[in-house]
């Protein structure tokens, strides 16, 4: 009953975008809103870890700070510009192996940070 009911939801809100004036419009805007409030927690998330581990941040060198900051700077460029970069084959590499970078840039140095 409880994937019926979820099917029909989907539906519902594909028809309205599929029939109504400007329901691509609505559907846009709709997903732009839910971006930003991802975008929103993922800063407030941040802001928050901070805060929490700001002795530890601290108590890294200033080389390594900026590794770490330097990738999640990285993570937030790659995040804005996604749409431009999935537009091709070679672009969606590059972000791949951009992000990964990054990613294994926070791990080094957290696991680098632990281990004291």
């Amino acid at each position: 009953m409880i994937i019926a009911r979820n099917i029909l939801i989907i539906a519902l809100l594909a028809a309205g975008v599929a029939f109504l004036p400007n329901g691509g419009n609505v559907a846009s805007a709709v997903m732009t809103t839910v971006t930003m409030g991802f975008l929103a927690g993922l800063a407030w998330t941040v802001y928050r870890l901070t805060y929490q581990f700001r002795t530890a941040l601290l108590s890294l060198s200033e080389s390594r700070r900026v590794v770490l900051y330097s990738c999640f700077g990285l993570v937030v460029l790659l995040i804005a510009g996604s749409a431009k970069m999935f537009s091709t084959g070679l672009g969606t590499l590059a972000w791949l192996l951009l992000m990964a970078s990054a990613l294994v840039g926070v791990w080094l140095i957290v696991s680098e940070a632990r281990s004291y």
